[in-house]
């Protein structure tokens, strides 16, 4: 090991002068030389770099200046894991679907994801989830015989976990979902004297519930959570605080509570109805909250006994609105029992009217609004 002058003479014929060092060592197994012109040209700037391979040397960290100079292989690229639509989608409902929805509407997209869209689209990446996919899950679930109105909410939930998916950055965009068309026919409802009908076919142990539903219009979801106390039987007016879907209880499916006055009707089937099972006013014999499925049978039992085709539960509710539009109350009123949010449900029912076309002729009617002309020939009689 040494640190040395070097002189050696240029083309030029000049004398130049050059700090060398020079070290022998080991690095692992191999001996090592190193020569080379020392990077500080003084005899103490030489020393200091024969002390530093030395070092590195013995440290095993020493590279030569040349493999510095040649170029490094690139990195071999990174793998990165492709997240599946089952492993995202239990991370969409457990974070932003549960932060943003009510719990029965968590409780429905948990569903389809279960039943549909997790058996169709489950195993594959996120970003392997194509229109072409997407066109082939609405062309098998048409074939299954299932309607437009519930294929849609399937590609809704799939859309929105997509989206957010995107903003999370998983995926780089959202595919294009194109809904199908859905035909929206006039609400089916029961005529006065089919209504009446149902109420006296019913089984007496239902026949409170199906009279509370006719009159009320509360949708099913409502029925199954309504508690005494939002019963005031005194003032014949019920209060709905919240909604059953499933087996979760939440709020009612506009967010807020709101008042339905009671008809006489229904008032004297709540009082009879009264028991102490529990504080729900429709339950079982064990004050249990009755299912969606258990409710069906009285219903089509007290159809069949009518001679009416079977119904689900919202037709009364449909019945409720159509029979209140037709003997002439107001379509706002009609919003309000409901729990319409927005205005154009309700409108629904509007043809329904008995008024509402009279009153449009009426407006052409020169008896009562005279047309300018005529009112100046009267002017200048």
């Amino acid at each position: 090991m040494s640190v040395y002058r070097q002189r050696r003479r240029s083309g030029d014929g000049k004398e130049r002068v050059r700090w060398m060092v020079d070290v022998t060592g080991e690095q692992g197994d191999a001996a090592v030389r190193v020569l080379r012109v020392a990077s500080v040209q003084t005899e103490r700037g030489a020393q200091q770099e024969e002390r530093d391979v030395i070092a590195q040397l013995r440290a095993g960290t020493y590279v030569s200046k040349r493999a510095k100079r040649e170029p490094k292989p690139a990195p071999a690229p990174a793998v990165v894991e492709r997240v599946t639509v089952e492993t995202f989608s239990v991370r969409w409902v457990e974070t932003y679907a549960t932060t943003n929805n009510k719990p029965s509407e968590v409780e429905s997209k948990r569903s389809i994801l279960r039943w549909h869209l997790v058996p169709a689209f489950g195993a594959l990446a996120l970003d392997a989830v194509t229109v072409r996919a997407v066109e082939e899950y609405k062309a098998a679930k048409l074939r299954d015989k299932f309607s437009p109105k519930t294929i849609n909410n399937h590609l809704t939930v799939l859309h929105r976990l997509l989206a957010i998916a995107h903003e999370w950055g998983e995926i780089a965009s959202v595919p294009r979902v194109r809904w199908l068309r859905t035909p929206k026919p006039a609400p089916r409802f029961l005529s006065f004297d089919e209504a009446a009908r149902l109420i006296e076919c019913a089984a007496p142990e239902w026949r409170a519930l199906i009279l509370v539903a006719v009159r009320t219009g509360l949708r099913v979801g409502e029925l199954r959570a309504l508690r005494w106390v939002d019963v005031d039987l005194s003032r014949s007016r019920l209060v709905v605080r919240q909604a059953a879907a499933r087996a979760v209880v939440g709020t009612p499916k506009s967010g807020k509570a709101r008042e339905v006055d009671l008809c006489d009707e229904a008032r004297d089937a709540l009082k009879a109805h009264r028991h102490l099972r529990g504080p729900l006013v429709f339950c079982d014999e064990g004050g249990a909250m009755l299912s969606r499925e258990i409710l069906k049978r009285p219903l089509w039992a007290a159809c069949k006994r009518a001679g009416i085709e079977l119904i689900g539960w919202h037709v009364l509710r449909h019945t409720f609105a159509s029979h209140l539009v037709i003997r002439g109350a107001s379509v706002r009123a009609v919003q309000e029992l409901l729990g319409h949010g927005d205005l154009k449900m309700t409108l629904r029912y509007a043809h329904l009217s008995p008024e509402s076309r009279r009153d449009a002729v009426r407006l052409l009617d020169g008896s009562r609004y005279p047309d300018a002309t005529q009112a100046a020939a009267d002017s200048a009689k």
